[in-house]
């Protein structure tokens, strides 16, 4: 569970830089019998921030046998009290500790999707006035994931969260003031020749204050522009569901062919949850150079250094978007070894170059063809 030390570190991280938390607040403290090294030194931060802790601890098979058992009026309930929270808590420290990361694959997502679409008034009002904060803590499952033991993935883990963040926050403000004045971007990659326009839409930059770890910035696709076609070289995993192989074209913003070599039923339903699936909600870029492989958790993954990420669906407010959808999901393309990403025609991402940093070794290239 890492050392004393660093699950303390991270707890001032989350209390102090993610939701800066203040004197006389409410701040909720979300987990699972998983997460309790964290959740209890997190406890004690707040108590020393001045806050007042709300502990929101369950039991993750909770979950599970909600979606196994609940009628489709339990599926489609809206609890008053969970609204009524949200209104008035002023934070959120969300620790996510699966012991098993596939535990509802069993689960037909129209279920999922319709449990979303419930919580959605919930899910929208948090977003809206709470400042909120994820993380995990690492558990065998999520080193399973990756391929690694329990220490190897710690290390790694610790590597990415336990970071500057002024020292990334001033990064990505530079890279906000590239992308706002930005009208069209254009990716092109294996398989991959991409526009879409981001004209009028504002970019944010996250540096550990909604995600832990953090390292992106991300914008709204104009929802109509989409013209072109990618394909994503990591899974993308939602519900426990992996699915692999993904190639999407897109005409006047819509995807109007989508396959996968893995899963490729479960994409289709995806697309298909609500009008809005099938357009484009976000698009981001990866800065956090602790985080250097993949590891089927997209908390870390969309924060790689050298890679961008579309999600379907839903968009965020803040960045100008105005897809409206109960499905947000996050797809990774890998531009390490092959690929560029263009603003108006200039190269900003090629094998690690972003916004005019180049690493030893590499030279910039010339506009787009």
């Amino acid at each position: 569970m890492g050392s004393e030390k660093q699950v303390a570190r991270l707890a001032e991280i989350l209390v102090r830089h993610s939701v800066k938390a203040k004197r006389g607040e409410i701040v909720r403290i979300s987990g699972n019998e998983l997460s309790r090294p964290l959740a209890l030194a997190v406890y004690r931060e707040v108590l020393r921030a001045g806050a007042h802790p709300l502990p929101a601890v369950g039991f993750e098979d909770a979950g599970r046998i909600f979606f196994e058992e609940a009628s489709g009026d339990q599926i489609r309930h809206l609890s008053p009290t969970r609204l009524y929270e949200a209104k008035r808590i002023d934070a959120d420290i969300i620790i996510l500790a699966p012991s098993n990361t596939r535990q509802l694959t069993h689960i037909p997502p129209k279920r999922m999707a319709d449990r979303r679409k419930a919580l959605q008034p919930i899910s929208e009002t948090l977003l809206r006035r709470v400042r909120w904060v994820l993380t995990n803590f690492p558990t065998e499952a999520l080193a399973q994931e990756c391929d690694r033991s329990l220490p190897e993935y710690e290390r790694f883990y610790y590597r990415a969260v336990l970071q500057d963040w002024p020292a990334m926050a001033k990064l990505l403000r530079r890279a906000k003031r590239i992308l706002d004045n930005s009208r069209e971007v254009r990716i092109v990659g294996k398989e991959t020749d991409l526009t879409f326009s981001i004209r009028g839409r504002k970019a944010i930059p996250c540096a550990g204050e909604y995600n832990m770890p953090d390292g992106e910035i991300f914008t709204g696709p104009v929802e109509t522009s989409a013209e072109g076609k990618i394909f994503f070289e990591f899974p993308a995993i939602a519900g426990g569901r992996e699915v692999s192989g993904i190639r999407l074209t897109f005409r006047k913003g819509k995807v109007v062919e989508a396959t996968a070599e893995r899963n490729e039923a479960y994409l289709r339903e995806m697309l298909a949850a609500d009008p809005g699936a099938c357009r484009l909600g976000e698009f981001g870029i990866g800065a956090n150079a602790g985080v250097t492989e993949f590891t089927r958790d997209i908390l870390l993954d969309e924060k790689m250094g050298g890679t961008i990420h579309l999600a379907i669906g839903r968009s965020y407010p803040e960045s100008g978007g105005r897809n409206r959808s109960a499905v947000h999901w996050d797809m990774i393309k890998d531009l390490r070894k092959e690929g560029e990403l263009f603003l108006d025609r200039k190269p900003v991402l090629r094998t690690g170059h972003l916004f005019g940093r180049t690493p030893p070794g590499m030279r910039k290239r010339g506009q787009a063809p």
